[in-house]
């Protein structure tokens, strides 16, 4: 595959792309899963079945059924409080990401969030990292019949910029994100903060890298 090239759009996952919070997500998945849910999450679990979708996608990986609607909502309340307690004052955009984002706008490349995140959390993230007015295209949690991995956020994210999805670029930092972007169609240019170079590009992804600072190695 030939780089640099010149996406007609760019579509960012937000958690462990925008910012590398990964790890308050997984404090609170493994502290309201023994509470909530009575199972006690290894590191194992946390790679393979929690990086990576929606809390209803991310439990039915866990317990091998989709949770009653009841549950669910306690269970979501739960942990996104938590990690929201848990990230407070601690975020900070990953390396380059305001430059890059300066040069797709300079060169006329609109770009989207595409995250599996609830409007309550993607609001909290945005107000934290002072992206809010640059991201006004969004795809959300809600948004979606069936998050990551199936492709359907990423091709909603695309559509959402009136493009199609394989002339878009696409961030991820999960492997079930890296499998829905390039399961939509997209070239995806993954970052290790949340999994290792390997994982990625088994995934699907085309590049893995650390951060943002880089981006001319990819952006024709």
């Amino acid at each position: 595959m030939n780089w640099p090239w010149r996406p007609l759009g760019v579509l960012f996952d937000m958690d462990g792309v925008l910012t590398d919070n990964n790890a308050f997500h997984r404090q609170a998945w493994q502290e309201v899963a023994a509470d909530v849910l009575g199972l006690n999450l290894s590191e194992h679990d946390l790679d393979t079945k929690v990086d990576g979708g929606r809390n209803p996608e991310i439990i039915e990986r866990l317990t091998g059924q989709y949770p009653e609607p009841d549950l669910l909502s306690r269970f979501h309340e739960a942990k996104e409080g938590r990690y929201r307690d848990l990230a407070a004052g601690k975020m900070q955009e990953v390396a380059g990401l305001s430059a890059y984002l300066d040069e797709l706008e300079a060169r006329g490349i609109p770009y989207c969030l595409v995250t599996s995140a609830d409007r309550v959390n993607v609001e909290f993230g945005m107000e934290a990292l002072g992206l809010g007015k640059r991201f006004g295209k969004r795809v959300l949690g809600e948004d979606v019949a069936q998050g990551k991995p199936h492709p359907e956020p990423f091709l909603l994210g695309a559509q959402r910029l009136g493009l199609n999805a394989a002339d878009c670029l696409a961030h991820e930092d999960a492997v079930n994100g890296v499998k829905s972007a390039a399961g939509a169609g997209c070239r995806v240019v993954a970052l290790t903060t949340t999994s290792p170079e390997k994982a990625l590009l088994e995934a699907g992804a085309s590049l893995a890298v650390s951060d943002f600072t880089d981006w001319a190695a990819w952006l024709g």
